[in-house]
């Protein structure tokens, strides 16, 4: 069966950036012309629904210029995307500058009723945090079955995570999507993010294709 929902830890932008000679805020700009590519790839392959790590809550330790570097890439895709993607976010957004967050909420409103694959990104997110107030939740709610906490996660409105593969060369999952990845296959990429293309995306889905997933049978 082909994946229908990839999540990307979309690692490298910085030190594909420093290989360059640029700066850190093209790097992340090249990050995002690979993410059009591989999600419109993915979209074209069948996938339902694409997950990109943008951005950890622990990457907020990072320094500010890198920061702002990245919330300037980020908003200015969100004020100016109109395609068909329906674009949800998950993370926490209160400790953001307010139109950075406000942009984050335009997006999602201006594509909820888009008919395309689901576009979802990770900002200022953490699993942890996530699994965390999903049981909260159900737990006030006096909900206690494995399908109602699910329910409360920030991706209960995509399908269930087949596949994460990572960029950069590290072999770690770094606080993503942790409940979601029980029984997603793993694959870990040796080359940086913005150097990723449609021929990588071909690549992981027939790898994918090939693989015998057994969810703990």
């Amino acid at each position: 069966m082909s994946a229908k929902h990839i999540g990307f830890i979309m690692d490298g932008n910085g030190r594909w950036a420093v290989a360059h000679g640029m700066s850190r805020q093209e790097g992340y700009a090249h990050g995002l012309v690979a993410l059009y590519k591989v999600a419109k790839r993915c979209c074209e392959r069948g996938v339902e629904a694409v997950s990109a790590y943008a951005l950890s809550t622990e990457n907020l330790n990072r320094p500010q210029e890198e920061l702002d570097s990245i919330f300037k890439v980020v908003e200015k895709f969100n004020l100016t995307y109109d395609g068909e993607y329906k674009i949800s976010y998950m993370g926490d957004f209160s400790s953001l500058d307010d139109k950075l967050a406000d942009s984050i909420e335009q997006v999602e409103g201006k594509t909820c009723d888009n008919k395309g694959m689901w576009l979802n990104i990770a900002f200022n997110y953490s699993a942890r945090a996530d699994i965390l107030h999903a049981a909260k939740v159900a737990y006030d709610h006096g909900e206690f079955l494995e399908d109602t906490f699910e329910k409360h996660l920030s991706s209960s409105h995509l399908p269930p995570l087949d596949l994460i593969v990572r960029s950069g060369g590290e072999m770690r999952l770094s606080d993503f999507m942790l409940y979601e990845a029980a029984y997603a296959e793993l694959m870990f990429l040796d080359k940086f993010w913005p150097d990723m293309d449609e021929r990588d995306v071909d690549k992981i889905l027939d790898d994918f294709d090939k693989r015998v997933r057994k969810f703990g049978k």
